[in-house]
Order: structure tokens, then sequence, then C-alpha cells
């Protein structure tokens, strides 16, 4: 019975390979062709449309697209302290080692504000020094 399963095997004839008369494509990787060409199923080929110039944040510059990112700066820093020079408003700074400074804002710059206070001399505080600030008779915390 062995046998007879090894002769029918034995006597079927060999087919030829059909993948022999197939062409392999391999497309070329080659990092220095840069010419955007795609391949159409009837073997022709046609330009891939360039894609849209896009500026530093990511946003299409012909006007098309996802809606713009919100901006880094919002600016309510600098309309609180207008707020407040404008009123005057005598103002509570505690400094990170806690110790807290009371007057007024003069005027402010991106890196510190200047305070008049009553009966002492004017201060420059660097605003990294500042842990928090208040409109003074308000509570702290």
């Amino acid at each position: 019975m062995k046998d007879g399963i090894e002769s029918s095997v034995a006597d079927q004839p060999l087919q030829q390979e059909v993948f022999a008369n197939r062409k392999l494509i391999r497309p070329s990787l080659s990092r220095s062709d840069h010419s955007h060409v795609t391949a159409q199923p009837g073997g022709e080929r046609r330009d891939r449309p360039e894609r849209a110039e896009r500026n530093g944040h990511g946003e299409r510059l012909n006007g098309q697209g996802k809606k713009p990112s919100p901006p880094e700066q919002t600016n309510a820093e600098n309309f609180y302290y207008q707020k407040q020079m404008q009123s005057k408003t005598p103002m509570v700074i505690v400094l990170r080692d806690g110790e807290e400074i009371r007057g007024t804002i003069e005027w402010y710059d991106k890196s510190c504000l200047k305070l008049n206070r009553n009966g002492a001399a004017n201060l420059m505080v660097y605003k990294p020094s500042i842990k928090y600030m208040y409109k003074e008779g308000e509570n702290s915390r």
C-alpha cells in the first residue's frame, strides 16, 4: 500500500512552474531620485501632484486645510498688568522665599516689574523671583 502512494506521485508528470513567465518588477528605492512618479494600472506613468507648501506651524500656505493652532501668547498677563497700572491698585507680591512686598505697579516689561511703595524705596522685581501676587485687601489663599 505504501508502494502504491509513492508510485502515483512518481507517475504524475512534472509540471513546469506557472510563475516562470511572470516578470518581477521592483521599484527603485534610490533616495537621489525625486521624480514623484506613480504607475498607472495600464503600465502608464503620470506625475504625482506636489504636496501643498506649509509654513512653520504646519498650516497650508494656499489657504486650504486645518484651522491654525492657537497663539502661544494670549497677552492675558499684559492685560492684567495694564488694568492694575491704570487703576493704581495696591498689590501684594509674594516672592519665592516667602517675603511679601506691597505697592503699586508702575510699569512692566518682559522680565521685571517696577513697584512703587509708600514710605519705602521703589523696587524693580524680576518676574522669575515672584511666586504669586494678589490685590491688597483680598485673601491670599
